[in-house]
């Protein structure tokens, strides 16, 4: 891809797999939620149970060409996490940037935990292969539910890279099927940034229903952004998932 070939305003995503897979976009209007689209884009492609919204912001590459209202010049701010930082290269070519040097994204204390990352590797097999893919993805006509958010975000969590949730239960059984769904079509409704959803079976692992204070269960706990926030037992009340979430309808 070439320079010339690109608006000159512009905001790329680019998201990679833990096997070096990868998907981006370029979005003129700088209005697209396209975290979202991504994962659903390397759901399609790789056959995934769901998509990977656990892959952000670990595995996320942004860059934004914006125009200085005082200069009137154009300026360029890109930056990658730590961990896919070692793809500049590929980043510079894809988004016609040449030999940009990108920074690194600051390192959230309990996101991108890598011994969590790897708990959905059994679930997800394809995200840890390397298929070769480099795949641009753009919507013709943006889909409205990808563009403005339902919910206006506080100052403070337009800033947010992702929300990091974490749902305690005891046991695997219809019931959590039930919550889970009612979690996703909630939050792919309502969150207007990328979220990262963690189930925990207190059955299984005792230490960590210790280490969070969980007392009962269900339990939905707001690990970031701070500060920690939880909701004990009726998660269908969407009113108090939403207030948890800091989040104005």
């Amino acid at each position: 891809m070439t320079q010339e070939l690109l608006p000159q305003l512009f905001k790329g995503i680019a998201l990679f797999t833990p096997g070096g897979d990868l998907v981006y976009c370029i979005d003129p209007s700088k209005r697209g939620r396209w975290h979202l689209h991504l994962c659903s884009t390397l759901q399609e492609i790789l056959d995934l149970p769901e998509p990977p919204h656990f892959l952000v912001p670990c595995y996320t590459a942004t860059i934004d060409h914006w125009l200085d209202p005082r200069t009137r010049q154009i300026k360029t701010f890109a930056e990658a996490h730590p961990t896919v930082l070692r793809h500049q290269a590929l980043l510079n070519a894809i988004f016609g940037t040449n030999d940009l040097v990108w920074q690194a994204s600051p390192w959230k204390e309990g996101v991108c935990d890598r011994m969590v990352l790897l708990t959905y590797r059994s679930a997800f097999p394809q995200l840890w292969e390397d298929h070769d893919l480099i795949v641009r993805t753009d919507l013709a006509e943006p889909d409205p539910r990808l563009l403005a958010p339902v919910i206006s975000p506080s100052d403070e969590q337009q800033n947010t890279q992702a929300y990091v949730l974490r749902l305690f239960v005891a046991g695997h059984s219809p019931n959590t099927q039930r919550i889970l769904q009612i979690l996703h079509e909630l939050l792919e409704k309502y969150l207007s940034h990328p979220y990262t959803l963690k189930v925990i079976d207190v059955l299984t692992h005792p230490e960590l229903a210790e280490a969070n204070q969980i007392s009962a269960t269900p339990t939905l706990v707001k690990v970031y952004p701070q500060p920690v926030r939880r909701v004990i037992g009726d998660l269908d009340n969407v009113d108090r998932i939403l207030q948890m979430l800091g989040a104005k309808v």
